[in-house]
């Protein structure tokens, strides 16, 4: 039988793997934006919140559930929170129940994406097309029409309503 002791230290472990990717920037190269839009980190932080920072040029993730787009069910747009460029049309929201504001289609030239491994398996990143900032990943378990779910982090966007 295993010892409570045992069992809360492994159940702490486990959290501390799985919460540090979410919690802590990742480092490298990050994808280069448009001209007018690479930005010194120095002009990215005046611009930024923290963890606007910290997810937008670090590629950090928030937790899941702390998004107050989550609950965003006005018609509008979800921008770029770094160069409010249009990414999204609250008519492609949906509810993934993952934990952070969800999409089955971009806007027309919003998005770029590349190959990320941070995790040690491969998955597409995806990024504004205009400011090169970390939005979140698409994966192929999506509603229809398309079969994606583009599982963006709030801290990225902003919302527009109308």
């Amino acid at each position: 039988m295993i010892e409570r002791r045992h069992l809360l230290s492994g159940l702490a472990l486990g959290g501390a793997i799985i919460a540090a990717p979410m919690l802590f920037a990742k480092p490298g190269k990050r994808p280069r934006g448009e001209t007018g839009w690479q930005l010194t980190d120095a002009e990215w932080q005046k611009r930024l919140t923290p963890m606007q920072f910290r997810v937008l040029r670090q590629a950090a993730t928030e937790r899941p559930f702390t998004s107050a787009l989550n609950s965003e069910h006005r018609a509008g747009t979800f921008r770029c929170a770094g160069c409010a460029l249009p990414l999204y049309s609250s008519k492609t929201k949906f509810d993934s129940g993952t934990g952070w504001p969800s999409f089955w289609a971009p806007l027309k030239g919003g998005i770029a994406t590349s190959t990320d491994y941070e995790i040690g398996v491969a998955r597409v990143e995806v990024h504004c097309k205009r400011c090169g900032g970390h939005l979140g990943h698409v994966f192929d378990d999506g509603p229809k029409p398309t079969g994606k779910r583009y599982c963006m982090n709030g801290a990225a966007l902003s919302f527009r309503a109308g």
